[in-house]
């Protein structure tokens, strides 16, 4: 081997809830731990049996592990030793530990998706408790926010998270790397019940398909029988003239997203809160969607501390036809549930236009009027769509809500 010693995890004085390891394998002398960490006099023991076990797990016999805790939970302290490991020897082997019952639930193609919180892959401390916040969705993110050296730790600890970190019900979302190096994430988390994959950069139908085969792939050899979903994101002036190619070439996209600081720095102009300089690129991407029966979503807005501009900045978004957006703060959600949700107007109007379709159906009637207006199909389904969600968040009394239920059951 080219070296014996490999390090792996994250140190300092601002680091928690991570570990930092370095492992030496040796010829000779047995196995020995150094453990260093503030909770050593409580579960010592039981981080030093699980260094041994990870270890045993790879048949490793002689070797020097240093670990540096600063509250790892053992998902992430199994991790980072595994990260070591593999960067000394050549292994397909994985140590996981068992999947978490409350992280077997399923997603579905058509639900709400708002907000999805992005979470750096390659730090802990974000993942432990992002389920409390209630997104619609938790971004265990590959790409950009984990540095290129770190990559391959950041699969390993993604990979546990997913099966070990409740997510309290939120939809289980990783953002691979950019096709081709992101075909590689997909063996950390196709067999690991992740519900949505985001492919960033999407320039072409091509990605999306050579995409699409590895998923089979990995599901087939894993007997994974769940769909897995797939939001592209556009990031580019190519990505964006091909917008409706991506939008329709895979049954398993649920949404396209925009990203908006690559597409400026494509554009070669600064993104503006006004973002005029990116109205062609998101009404045409929205008119893909549409097109393609897909939801549109925005992209993240990336002052944490501005709610103001953050308000108006999605009711703009909502005007032109988006149905959420990217997050970066748990603080962001709550604003973001709010100002996506039907306003009373909305609601009182799709209420109007469904009793209408209810009415003219019981009496048999081809044709569905409101007022001196004919009321088309794609109307009332979008309608039915504003009625679903404010039900869903419990804007519509009960009494209502049981007859329109009633009514869709029947």
């Amino acid at each position: 081997m080219s070296t014996k010693i490999a390090t792996a995890g994250n140190a300092g004085p601002k680091v928690r809830s991570d570990c930092f390891v370095t492992l030496e394998l040796k010829d000779s002398g047995g196995v020995q731990i150094d453990l260093k960490s503030k909770v050593k006099v409580l579960y010592g023991d039981s981080i030093v049996k699980l260094c041994s076990d990870v270890l045993a797990f790879y048949d490793i016999k002689n070797a020097h592990l240093q670990l540096e805790d600063s509250g790892a939970l053992p998902l992430v302290i199994a991790a980072r030793i595994e990260a070591a490991v593999k960067e000394l020897i050549t292994t397909d082997k994985e140590f996981l530990f068992p999947i978490l019952d409350e992280n077997i639930y399923s997603s579905e193609k058509e639900q709400f998706r708002f907000s999805r919180l992005y979470l750096p892959g390659n730090t802990p401390s974000m993942m432990l408790n992002a389920g409390i916040h209630h997104p619609n969705g938790i971004i265990l993110d590959l790409e950009d926010s984990v540095a290129y050296a770190k990559k391959k730790e950041a699969q390993l600890l993604v990979r546990n998270a997913l099966r070990g970190i409740d997510f309290y019900g939120a939809e289980r979302m990783v953002r691979i790397n950019q096709i081709p190096n992101g075909l590689d994430d997909l063996k950390y988390i196709v067999p690991n019940n992740v519900h949505l994959i985001l492919v960033p950069k999407c320039e072409g139908a091509h990605q999306v398909i050579q995409l699409e085969e590895e998923i089979s792939k990995i599901k087939k050899a894993f007997k994974v029988k769940h769909n897995i979903y797939l939001m592209p994101i556009i990031e580019s002036a190519l990505g964006v003239e091909k917008a409706f190619e991506i939008a329709t070439s895979s049954e398993n996209i649920v949404a396209l997203a925009i990203g908006l600081e690559d597409y400026t720095a494509d554009l070669g102009t600064k993104r503006t809160n006004e973002a005029t300089e990116s109205l062609y690129a998101r009404t045409r991407m929205v008119n893909a969607c549409k097109a393609a029966h897909i939801q549109a979503i925005d992209s993240v807005f990336s002052d944490v501390g501005d709610m103001d501009a953050l308000r108006a900045t999605i009711k703009v978004s909502k005007g032109l036809g988006f149905e959420g957006m990217g997050c970066i703060h748990p603080r962001q959600i709550k604003f973001i549930h709010e100002s996506y949700a039907p306003e009373a107007d909305e609601i009182d109007k799709a209420k109007k236009i469904v009793n209408a379709f209810i009415d003219a159906t019981e009496k048999g009637l081809g044709v569905v009027s409101l007022g001196t207006k004919m009321i088309d199909p794609p109307v009332v389904k979008r309608a039915e769509k504003t009625i679903r969600l404010a039900i869903n968040l419990g804007l519509i009394s009960e009494n209502w809500r049981k007859e329109f239920l009633n009514e869709q059951a029947g």
